[in-house]
């Protein structure tokens, strides 16, 4: 019992908590600029790219203070912080790219299908990316 309790004290976190609104904004971000470039005629998988870039963004300037509480200081820890995170995000940009492409290309799911089934597995994955890698916490 102890142990669920633990579990579920983690899992409703602040961070989690906050995590969890920030990243519903950024998908929001990512699917809807998704959507509006593929209605105006832009090729799905340049659509693609675009909305990841313009989430990715949203996505560190929320997280960096709003969720993570980051503590890095000066321009050196700032610029390595927001180099980290970019390398996670380029990770996962990578993993949304090809998901999508195999979900919507290849297996002929709908694009929106596609795009969202997609997105969820890239927020779990940026969550602990974020957490474990790129933001410094205080010691």
């Amino acid at each position: 019992m102890e142990n669920l309790n633990g579990l579920i004290k983690k899992l409703f976190s602040r961070e989690v908590i906050f995590y969890a609104i920030f990243g519903v904004l950024t998908t929001i971000v990512n699917i809807s600029v998704f959507y509006v470039l593929t209605l105006i005629g832009l090729e799905e998988n340049i659509s693609n790219i675009i909305a990841i870039i313009i989430a990715v963004l949203f996505a560190y300037i929320t997280n960096r203070k709003l969720v993570f509480n980051s503590t890095a200081k000066g321009f050196k820890e700032i610029w390595t912080e927001f180099y980290k995170f970019m390398i996670g995000r380029a990770f996962t940009m990578c993993v949304e790219m090809v998901g999508f492409y195999l979900l919507f290309n290849l297996m002929h799911i709908h694009e929106l299908i596609s795009k969202i089934f997609i997105t969820i597995l890239v927020i779990i994955l940026n969550f602990f990316i974020s957490k474990f890698f790129a933001f410094k916490k205080s010691n």
